[in-house]
């Protein structure tokens, strides 16, 4: 057979099906839609699952895919074994009621040995062991040798889980010779050993279970196969396991490049070698789908598969961010199957290192305090870590539960991982406890519900901002009602309604509706799941009852600010990727008639030059004047424009495009202004992050930004009164000011100095002497870190041979200043590890050199523990 390449197996997998007529799709993304029984995509199968149970038509009965793929229950496994990884890839062939077994098991056979020539008399089938239909198959129509085929029971070879679609699967198999198997006389196929390798399944889902646990034919079974790419490429290249894959391969050389470490010279090594391979694998192509490092969900994943990388880093010697530049390896050997990695490569790498920098900022502080608790429980005599402990590493310094787990497994130390969950989840309670309900009109899920059995209504508010309607429900007391009263706060649904409802992220309309003898103000408009609008209101005067004639009118100059700001949304998103780059997808946004937010995906600030640029392009668009026309498409034209999906929105067979001239093209179900010329003018307000990877950005548009200019104006006017001078001069005379305001804080700095040195022959009077060496401590107060500095150079002067220990506090800070002489450091004393223990106790952090170091906190009760713990530390550091 002919040694092939793993990105040449997955072309000719998909180019061989492809000509049986199957439509070849791209991987779907790994983040899972609409899909929430799933956090990433873990089979190949899975992103297809509408199709195979009717939700959704497929865009072609025969499918063919290559499935980015990632799993992690055997996390912790990975990197211990070569057989264990995250990532993968899964080739599938499927047919959605089309053919069945007979192509289906023709087809596989003649891939594997007129495609991949591989040799007959290697090759393997194993068949559910009552499926004779496939046994007749594979032996008389494909011509397989009955003495090839094993039959195997249900757990082997039968798919199902629960109820639904179900069917027995039939499995190929590569025997890799008997000096990979285990020698036993019975070894076969089935044996765990290594010599028979399972490599693809075919599920043939003939079945529907029902609940009495019968199997009963499908009218329209379906065929779903599965083969592992990396394990197919094993095979091809006559390798071990996937590490040696040829494009994994060349990962993990760029690791050991950079780790001056080659696979093979160490147990160890090698180890976090697989470890660093599999996780940057993962890791590139999850950020390269959207996924954002956080604390939970897939997030969570993302940051433990980093962070264990960057510690195994660390284990070979990498004191680095490292790497952020072996993704680039990773996406030069995936660049033609998944061009979407190139597009965007700087913000994977930015992402990566911006996290390897935030783990490189905790970890050696986190190590520092788990050496520190497990010196304790070795003086205790105990080896679990509590799980009060654990909490607070990774409350504290960011080290994941697994990390700690994995970490102390090595020194033969258990962790109460029970005790940390219920610390979690006191923390998440507080959480929940803190958070205001914020929904003033009490819109509930459970309530809305309860609208399901009123007439849906329709929406006539991208066409008329007033309209002519009936009164169809009336709302209060947790019920409905046929009448409502003068006074009354109520909720209605009208058959015919001008009003937009809450949705994409645009607020809803205000205005009136108004009947022969009542008058009814709208103070808010929301859209259901279900896309019905319900109002909330307050009836003014008069009365009403339900089947009432009324007239619904929108607040219009509201409407249009609103309008303004939602299409000014749109130009800056496109304005965004124009400048900041093609990675910026939206994360959320909020558009009322004042000023719009917009949240999207970028991995640091953007820069004021950036911004500058930003708003400079969308002005110019409104300036030009285009023509905004919105437009309702089958969902698969509106793809082949190239229009973007927006935040919050999901959409059916037929979608609204929002186009902007040629410029801009999104969907979305929200309102616009006719051109870009009706938006004015646009202002940014600020930009900020709100979430590792996420930004946003503020704005207002037309008269809003005519009231931040007189806001601003009034600022420089009040300040110009308050410094005495005119409004063109206020910087150079806040410049003065800030000079003079310099040169009394020198003044006052010197004499705090003055002060300092003063002190140095009472705190040297009252030093101690810990295992001969002389250690002089004191507690200051409103003492900054210079004077500190100043009077610890004194101490030390005066001493000749000794540590000083000082710490200041103040209203809210407690500082900590340790330094020592050089022959006492040279006898084992190190300042910076002083620091580091003992800020603890202050509820702070820091560090520093062996000679001095310095630390911050804010609990002045812990103080003279913290001194304590520095005095038993320089004790246990002398030799």
């Amino acid at each position: 057979m002919e040694k092939l390449g793993l990105n040449e197996i997955r072309e000719k997998y998909l180019s061989f099906f492809e000509s049986k007529g199957h439509l070849r799709l791209p991987s779907f993304s790994l983040v899972p839609q609409n899909d929430k029984s799933l956090l990433l995509i873990n089979a190949g199968m899975a992103p297809l699952k509408p199709y195979f149970t009717g939700q959704e038509t497929p865009p072609r009965k025969r499918v063919t895919t290559c499935q980015k793929c990632i799993r992690t229950p055997d996390i912790e496994r990975v990197g211990k074994t070569a057989r264990h990884g995250t990532y993968f890839e899964m080739l599938g062939n499927f047919s959605f009621g089309d053919y069945f077994k007979n192509d289906a098991t023709s087809w596989a056979w003649e891939f594997c040995t007129e495609v991949l020539k591989l040799p007959v008399d290697r090759l393997w089938v194993s068949i559910y062991e009552e499926d004779d239909e496939a046994f007749e198959i594979w032996t008389k129509k494909v011509g397989v040798s009955p003495d090839r085929i094993v039959r195997m029971g249900k757990e082997d070879n039968f798919w199902e889980i629960g109820q639904g679609p179900c069917g027995p699967c039939s499995e190929l198999y590569f025997d890799r010779g008997e000096e990979a198997g285990c020698g036993k006389p019975d070894c076969k196929v089935g044996c765990e050993c290594d010599r028979f390798v399972e490599f693809w399944n075919l599920v043939f889902t003939q079945f529907d279970k029902d609940e009495n646990g019968n199997y009963n034919r499908l009218a329209h079974p379906n065929i779903d196969t599965g083969m592992g790419l990396e394990r197919i490429a094993c095979i091809m290249q006559g390798v071990q396991n996937l590490f040696e894959v040829d494009t994994v391969r060349n990962i993990m050389a760029k690791v050991s490049e950079f780790a001056s470490v080659k696979y093979g010279e160490g147990e160890q090594s090698d180890v976090s070698l697989r470890v660093i391979t599999d996780h940057i694998r993962s890791t590139t192509f999850m950020i390269g789908d959207g996924v954002k490092i956080a604390n939970e969900g897939r997030g969570y994943v993302l940051k433990r598969l980093l962070r264990r990388a960057a510690r195994h880093g660390k284990l070979l010697g990498i004191n680095e961010p490292f790497l952020y530049k072996v993704c680039e390896t990773v996406i030069e050997e995936n660049k033609n199957a998944y061009p979407e990695l190139v597009a965007k490569k700087d913000y994977i790498k930015k992402t990566i290192e911006l996290e390897e920098i935030s783990f490189n900022r905790t970890v050696d502080e986190g190590m520092a305090i788990l050496d520190g608790y497990v010196n304790e429980l070795k003086k205790e005599g105990k080896n679990i870590l509590s799980g009060e402990n654990a909490f607070k590493l990774s409350d504290t310094y960011g080290f994941p539960i697994d990390l700690t787990v994995e970490i102390l497994e090595e020194k033969g130390i258990g962790v109460d991982v029970e005790g940390f969950e219920k610390n979690v989840e006191i923390q998440r309670t507080r959480s929940r406890d803190a958070i205001k309900n914020a929904d003033v009109l009490g819109w509930k899920d459970e309530m809305l519900e309860k609208f399901q059995n009123v007439e849906k209504g329709e929406f006539v508010g991208y066409e008329t901002l007033e309209c002519d309607s009936k009164i169809t429900g009336i709302f209060y007391d947790n019920d409905f009602h046929n009448n409502a009263e003068e006074g009354m706060n109520v909720t209605l649904v009208v058959s015919k309604t001008p009003f937009y409802g809450e949705g994409g992220g645009q607020v809803g309309d205000t205005g009136v509706i108004t009947t022969d003898n009542a008058k009814i103000v709208v103070a808010d408009a929301k859209k259901m799941r279900d896309g019905r609008i319900i109002l909330a209101c307050f009836v003014e005067s008069g009365s009403i009852e339900v089947n009432e004639a009324c007239h619904c009118k929108v607040d219009a100059s509201r409407r249009k600010n609103i309008q303004a700001n939602h299409s000014a949304t749109h130009i800056l998103q496109k304005a965004l990727r124009m400048v900041v780059g093609d990675h910026v997808e939206q994360a959320g946004s909020f558009v009322n008639d004042e000023r719009l937010r917009f949240d999207f995906s970028h991995y640091e600030a953007v820069t004021p030059s950036q911004l500058e640029e930003v708003e400079k392009i969308v002005n110019e668009k409104i300036f030009e004047a285009l023509t905004v026309e919105c437009k309702e498409m089958p969902l698969e034209e509106a793809k082949k424009l190239g229009a973007m999906a927006l935040f919050g929105e999901k959409y059916g067979d037929v979608v609204r495009v929002v186009t902007m001239g040629d410029f801009s093209v999104e969907f979305c179900g929200g309102t616009h202004v006719s051109n870009t010329s009706n938006v004015g003018i646009f202002k940014i307000l600020s930009e900020s992050g709100i979430a590792a990877g996420t930004r946003r950005i503020e704005a207002t548009t037309g008269l809003g930004v005519l009231k931040v200019l007189n806001e601003k104006e009034k600022i420089i006017n009040d300040t110009a009164n308050v410094l005495k001078a005119n409004a063109n001069d206020i910087a150079q005379k806040a410049e003065s000011l800030a000079e003079e305001l310099k040169a009394v804080k020198g003044e006052l700095t010197k004499l705090k100095n003055e002060a300092a040195k003063s002190g140095v022959d009472d705190v040297i009077n009252n030093a101690s002497e810990v295992n001969g060496v002389k250690v002089a401590t004191a507690k200051l107060e409103n003492t900054e870190i210079d004077a500190l500095r100043t009077m610890g150079d004194g101490i030390k002067d005066k001493l000749q041979s000794g540590v000083a220990v000082l710490v200041s506090s103040s209203d809210d800070k407690v500082t900590i200043f340790v330094t020592a002489t050089k022959d006492v450091v040279e006898k084992g004393v190190h300042c910076g590890n002083i620091v580091k223990e003992a800020a603890v106790l202050v509820g702070g952090r820091g560090g520093g050199r062996p000679d001095f170091a310095q630390a911050g906190g804010k609990d002045k009760a812990g103080i003279d523990n913290a001194i304590k713990k520095a005095l038993e530390i320089i004790a246990s550091q002398i030799k």
